[in-house]
């Protein structure tokens, strides 16, 4: 049985992506929905977006290679509902999300697979966008338990709902933890039911 993962805080590096409204058939174009399972999908992240900027894409931007936070703008992840975007991100190693304001099935989607999405309103954001652009090699912290955010511009309070991180925070974000954990507990339940046979 494994345990619940709780998820306290999230450290590494930030990859800057700029632009509001950028939708999941830009994170995942729709020619990859098609996968039995999600594995190789971090690879073709941004892949139209990349090709089309021949090299000059923030994924493909040395400085920011290893990152694992992806810091965005407003509405990340806007457009259809699918899981393969933020699928795709978690395999290109981004473990967290910082912006200005995510869609609310993507950061939903974000949240079953434990990756927190937190927002910053516009100034902070700015700030933590231009530091991470001009020292790629610094260290971020965020921090679910504070509520902030620590960069080489400061400390800064983010953003997520009280039950988003209450999740993160008891490892509740990940269901089928949760079910397993809670095995002993189902076993007893059902023996009690007269309708369940054995």
């Amino acid at each position: 049985m494994s345990p619940v993962a709780k998820l306290q805080r999230v450290e590494g590096r930030g990859c800057v992506l700029r632009g509001d409204d950028i939708d999941t058939d830009r994170i995942i174009p729709a020619r990859y929905l098609r996968c039995v399972t999600f594995d190789g999908l971090g690879e073709h992240a941004f892949e139209d977006d990349r090709r089309q900027a021949k090299g000059d894409h923030p994924l493909d931007d040395e400085r920011f290679l290893g990152a694992g936070i992806l810091i965005v703008g407003e509405n990340f992840g806007c457009g259809s509902s699918r899981e393969h975007a933020p699928q795709s991100l978690l395999r290109a190693g981004y473990r967290a999300f910082v912006g200005g304001s995510f869609a609310e099935i993507f950061a939903g989607n974000c949240t079953a697979l434990g990756a927190p999405c937190v927002t910053l309103p516009p100034a902070e954001l700015a700030a933590l966008m231009e530091s991470v652009e001009l020292d790629p090699g610094q260290e971020l912290v965020l921090d679910l338990e504070a509520r902030t955010l620590t960069s080489r511009a400061g400390t800064v309070a983010v953003s997520l709902p009280e039950g988003t991180r209450s999740q993160l925070l008891e490892g509740t974000w990940d269901a089928t933890g949760v079910l397993l954990e809670a095995g002993d507990a189902i076993e007893a339940t059902a023996a009690r039911l007269p309708y369940v046979s054995a």
